[in-house]
């Protein structure tokens, strides 16, 4: 790097913009420059901390513990200054995401410069608290990439077109520059750097498949966007890094498939993810709007809907949604449990609210899909009904065909787990997310039993956290619908005196309200931390309708409608 650049990046660094061009060229001399390849650590927690570090190019991970991400250096910030301020070792560790270069201050100068300058004390106070707080400068949330690196599976895939589609996407939070193998030709890292530097994104394009330039691609990239047409053969990349997450440098992986027409050729995402192993996102792109999808989704800007389990009051969640649609939200990415995931399914199908509304009361209302009543040998109906219903309803449909990115959860009890469904048919694993015990039998898959979802996670939001998603709204259905009593009983009475009770409004809760209350109440206190997790909390007042009451369709949708409504109105004073 050449001094005037050097002078340049410690000017737009914030621990030392307060400098005058003397005092930064005097610094610049002090520090020492070095390379760390991508995958390679800086330092380890309870290493002594002896130098600050001044990022000029590429990207750095904060990590706690082997694999758990905190968040993201880009070019411009520094690390290892709080380690130095406080004497002690260093508490997690760093290390490149991506081959990086980084300037060196030996911790002598770094305490001179203390010492003579006590404004690079303020910025580093003012640093350390913007980290307490989880912020970053524009208020970006730690973490959210830069950098894309977009390398497509051969030359006939039309690279540039899609580059420039999700650059023009990616402007409204930032400005955001395309650089080509002929704009890179004959410069070296710092001209990189200072690109990277002058915009908020920087996407990297290959077209002709050269060696040499995606090799390059690749180690500008924080994510990698791999394009693909998806009606074609399937086959590996050129290069192995994207196939092989443990070349992949924790860099997120996204698989784009670029289909023919306006609708999703069912297979292609299976086909194309069997290249890949470990972590893989993908992505079906059919027009403009799948593309600004992408983008956001792959940038860290996107929208997720998270709607909860609840039997008949989840059919709240259609008002819910209407509500949504009318005020403009659209959402990115759909998850669920149980009756919330069987309507969320028909968002990531891309229905319409009058499609959702029909099919749902054709299915729940007229279908009747929890009355096939068996002797309670495994659970008091047989299941049938239920799965032809979803069956009728999704067809062959597997969730990695939806339009939209989709998952379920169910309760794995073989393995005592929750269990996340991102693959596979949609209608089996909608069954299994449904099964409330002892109501519809378990869902038994290659030797395993599954069951509803609601038991571990009735309201997923921290899956649609961890998948990096900006905005979540979240529709909760509460298991507050107590069962209560006047009797004090530990026994039975008569069938005979159990039907006076029942009819005279007090007596015995029933066999499928006792199941299906006790499916939900277990993971309250989960769903409630689950909740803090919402952007937007929608949770409809629902007392009036029970778990199996399916002909308060009306009156549940009405609820969902006339709460999201009201919490939309709210927000927005």
């Amino acid at each position: 790097m050449l001094p005037a650049e050097l002078v340049g990046l410690i000017a737009r660094t914030a621990m030392f913009a307060h400098l005058d061009e003397a005092q930064q060229a005097s610094l610049a001399r002090q520090l020492r420059w070095l390379c760390l390849p991508g995958g390679q650590s800086l330092f380890r927690p309870g290493e002594p901390a002896d130098a600050l570090y001044l990022l000029c190019s590429g990207s750095l991970g904060v990590f706690d513990g082997p694999t758990r991400l905190l968040h993201q250096v880009a070019a411009g910030e520094c690390v290892g200054e709080m380690s130095l301020l406080s004497g002690g070792p260093h508490r997690h560790a760093v290390r490149a995401l991506r081959d990086s270069e980084l300037l060196r201050l030996d911790r002598p100068a770094f305490e001179a410069l203390i010492e003579r300058h006590p404004g690079a004390m303020l910025a580093v106070a003012r640093l350390a608290v913007e980290r307490l707080l989880g912020r970053r400068q524009l208020g970006e949330t730690p973490g959210k990439p830069r950098t894309f690196a977009l390398l497509p599976v051969d030359a006939t895939v039309p690279a540039r077109a899609l580059a420039e589609r999700l650059a023009q996407a990616l402007r409204p939070y930032g400005r955001c520059v395309l650089v080509d193998e002929a704009a890179a030709a004959g410069h070296d890292s710092g001209w990189f750097a200072e690109r990277e530097a002058e915009a908020r994104f920087t996407i990297y394009l290959d077209e002709r498949g050269d060696p040499v330039w995606r090799r390059r691609c690749l180690r500008q990239a924080d994510v990698l966007l791999l394009p693909a047409h998806a009606a074609e053969p399937a086959r590996p990349w050129p290069e192995a890094t994207p196939g092989h997450p443990s070349r992949a440098q924790h860099r997120p992986r996204h698989l784009i498939l670029l289909h023919p027409g306006a609708a999703v050729l069912p297979g292609a995402a299976r086909r194309w993810r069997a290249q890949f192993s470990g972590e893989l996102r993908h992505h079906h792109v059919c027009g403009d709007e799948d593309v600004a999808r992408v983008a956001r989704l792959a940038s860290g800007h996107g929208r997720g809907l998270v709607l909860a389990g609840g039997g008949a009051r989840g059919l709240a969640h259609l008002g819910a949604l209407k509500a949504l649609r009318e005020a403009g939200r659209h959402y990115d990415a759909v998850g669920g449990t149980s009756i919330g995931a069987i309507i969320g399914a028909g968002v990531a199908l891309q229905w319409d609210t009058d499609t959702l509304l029909r099919t749902c009361r054709e299915a729940f209302v007229h279908g009747h899909p929890v009355s096939d009543w068996t002797l309670p040998l495994v659970a008091l109906t047989r299941g049938r009904r239920a799965s032809a219903m979803l069956r009728r309803v999704f067809g062959a449909t597997d969730i990695e065909d939806l339009p939209r990115p989709f998952f379920c959860v169910s309760t794995d009890l073989t393995r005592e787990a929750r269990r996340v469904h991102r693959r596979g048919p949609l209608w089996l694993w909608l069954r299994a997310s449904s099964a409330i015990p002892g109501l519809l039998p378990p869902v038994l898959h290659h030797g395993d039993v599954y069951v509803d979802g609601a038991l571990m996670d009735n309201l997923p939001t921290d899956v649609m956290a961890d998948d990096g998603l900006a905005h979540i709204t979240a529709v909760s259905i509460r298991a507050d619908s107590r069962l209560r009593t006047r009797l004090d009983a530990s026994a039975t009475p008569p069938w005979w005196r159990l039907l006076l009770q029942r009819r005279d409004g007090h007596g015995w809760p029933g066999l499928v309200s006792t199941l299906t209350r006790a499916a939900m109440v277990n993971s309250e206190e989960t769903s409630e931390r689950c909740r803090a997790l919402a952007d937007l909390l929608v949770t409809p007042p629902l007392e009036h309708i029970g778990i199996l009451d399916w002909q308060d369709f009306d009156r549940a949708v009405e609820a969902g409608y006339r709460e999201t409504v009201k919490v939309l109105e709210a927000q927005r004073g």
